[in-house]
Parts: structure tokens; sequence; C-alpha cells
């Protein structure tokens, strides 16, 4: 009876913490240009995580944001950008390995998702993402007819489904990029900060002519926990 009682317990206590578990890991990403809060996606676990792993690791710290194109988006997470000397080519760092794509029809490229960047497609033809380099969308708002466009040329024809399309009309993103690169999160708050860095005066390589230093965190269950309220009240 003992025995029974001290299991009934154990599990008790073990379903009460899994049920007060975030339901979402998010992320602070800190730069001298401010902070902004990503949600990684559970609809793509590898990629998230191995974002979770290398931020434990404090693997982003002290990198930089070392390519930004305004309207388009902004790159770091290349281990060789800390301490990397000026006018000097980045963007080739990164760990041994590579990611499996984790494309998914609900995830799109709007403005201010998370996405790994990857080698081209003549030496990556699965589409393999990188294992730490990854990029924030700034985007731009485009018309019908462009869209259009992007389904034909960039697209292999694929349809954009309509509350995209609406999406990319009314608040913009990157939607050439769908379905061949992997989305992996979104910002929720401090998207100025990622407009701020787009703007910055870059060399023809695309690297700021100014360091922006970054440092990322996770952050505790409790924050997750509070912003997963927040995001429920906000879709009710």
């Amino acid at each position: 009876m003992k025995k029974l009682f001290t299991l009934g317990l154990t599990l008790l206590i073990l379903s009460t913490a899994f049920a007060k578990a975030p339901k979402n890991q998010y992320i602070r990403i800190k730069s001298s240009y401010g902070m902004c809060i990503i949600r990684l996606y559970n609809e793509t676990p590898k990629h998230r995580d191995n974002f979770i792993k290398l931020t434990k690791q404090g693997y982003f710290n002290g990198t930089l944001f070392h390519r930004i194109i305004q309207g388009f988006m902004i790159q770091g997470g290349d281990p060789d950008s800390k301490n990397a000397k000026p006018l000097i080519e980045l963007g080739n760092g990164g760990p041994k390995y590579t990611i499996d794509a984790e494309f998914n029809d609900s995830l799109f490229h709007k403005r201010g998702v998370l996405g790994a960047a990857r080698e081209n497609d003549d030496v990556n033809p699965k589409r393999a993402s990188s294992g730490s380099q990854f990029y924030i969308v700034e985007g731009k708002r485009y018309t019908d007819e462009e869209l259009d466009k992007v389904e034909i040329k960039r697209l292999q024809g694929r349809k954009i489904p309509p509350s995209q399309r609406e999406w990319y009309k009314s608040v913009g993103g990157t939607p050439q990029l769908d379905h061949n690169y992997t989305v992996f999160g979104e910002v929720i708050t401090g998207i100025d900060m990622v407009d701020r860095i787009a703007a910055i005066k870059k060399d023809e390589r695309d690297r700021p002519l100014q360091d922006v230093a970054i440092s990322v965190e996770l952050l505790s269950k409790r924050e997750c926990k509070q912003l997963d309220k927040l995001l429920l009240l906000n879709t009710q």
C-alpha cells in the first residue's frame, strides 16, 4: 500500500510539472541597436533544438550580424565573425554538420521570421540548413502582380495561399524564400531592432561598416509561460 501511495505521489508530481511547462521556448537577442524576443517554432523541432543547444553553450555571444540587406533580411550566427577584422569576408563559418530542411506549408517568410541560412542549391540540392547561421526577415510589402511573378520565377508555380498572400501585401516579408529556406521562429516583440540594423551603412559585401555584436539567451520557464499566455490572449 505504501509503495502504491509513493508511486501515485510521484506520478502526481511529474504530471503537475509537465502541466506547468511552457508550450514554447523563447529567446532574446540583444545588440547595441536594441533587443528582440523570438518564439521558436515547435513545428520545426530539429532547428528549434539545435538553436537551443547552441544558445545554452553561449555559441552566438559576441558574433556579428555580418550581412544586411535593407528590405530583405539581416544575417548572423557565423562564429568566425567574433573579433573579425574590418573588410574581412564573413559567412563561411559554422559547425561541420547541417540540419535537414523542415518545410511546412503553414510557416512562411513573413516580416520578422527567423530563418536558417544555407549553401546554394548547386552544392546543396536537399536545401539542408547551416548548423548555426540564421537570418531575421525585415522584408517589404508586395503587390498581387509582384506575388504572381514570384510564384512563377521563384516558387516553380507553387501558389501562395490566400491568407499568406494577404500578409505579404499588408505586412510584408520575403515570399521568394518560401520552401527554399527553413523558417523556425518569429519575432514577437522588438522588430524595430531589425529595421535599425538593416539601415546601417555597409560595404560591397553587405557587411555593416560598424560591427553589430549580439548576445543570445534563453528566456526562463516563467517568462516563457507568461509569453504563452499573452500570445493566447492575442489570438482569442
